[in-house]
């Protein structure tokens, strides 16, 4: 089954896909955090951008299976989160209203400053762990918060707080390893969003 995931998740391999989360997730010795090398517990799904209406779907039905299995997810949605967030500190209307008058790099560095990752957005997914009771982390929404938030930003800043549960972040493109440069994301299959190794592709996992 593992030679059918090497491009990620595919309209083809959807079904395969699943039944390969559902096992991997529920299963010992990933909610036990082994087989890492003593290594951060950060997982990354890779899949066709063009799916994401069905990757949705698959991340909801993984949830509510997970769940029945007593294996309780905390699903954080950037997107969702940002929203929340922009409306907590006031500035979503007024980023309504301006938005069409902003430019694009304009209204990027607007976000990039409002939403600072170290400073305001990862304390606040370090505080939605903390209010939760799970087992395992799940990090979407990746494509719709680019480009004012990177991936690997996320991981980067997560290390220290994440550590004590495996996390798996959802991600529309590839995740690519090469011996010259190391590991990185490629978001929609074009845009390589910088260097990040220290995750295990979680279609690579053995059950």
């Amino acid at each position: 089954m593992g030679n059918s995931f090497n491009s990620g998740l595919t309209k083809a391999n959807l079904k395969d896909a699943y039944v390969h989360l559902t096992n991997v997730l529920q299963s010992d010795s990933f909610l036990n955090m082994e087989g890492l090398n003593g290594d951060i517990p950060f997982h990354i799904c890779p899949y066709d951008p063009a799916l994401q209406t069905d990757i949705n779907l698959l991340i909801k039905q993984l949830t509510n299976y997970l769940s029945d299995m007593q294996v309780k997810v905390l699903e954080i949605n950037l997107y969702n989160l940002v929203i929340e967030l922009l409306k907590e500190e006031g500035d979503w209307e007024w980023l309504l209203e301006n938005e069409a008058t902003l430019g694009r790099d304009e209204l990027r560095e607007e976000l990039q400053g409002i939403l600072d990752i170290e400073l305001v957005i990862t304390p606040a997914i370090t505080q939605m762990m903390q209010k939760a009771e799970f087992k395992v982390l799940l990090i979407t929404g990746v494509g719709e918060v680019f480009p004012y938030i990177r991936s690997h930003n996320i991981l980067n800043n997560l290390q220290k707080n994440a550590k004590d549960k495996p996390t798996l972040m959802f991600f529309p493109g590839e995740y690519k390893h090469s011996v010259e440069t190391g590991a990185s994301l490629v978001l929609f299959g074009k845009l390589e969003d910088d260097k990040y190794y220290r995750a295990f592709n979680i279609l690579d996992r053995a059950i």
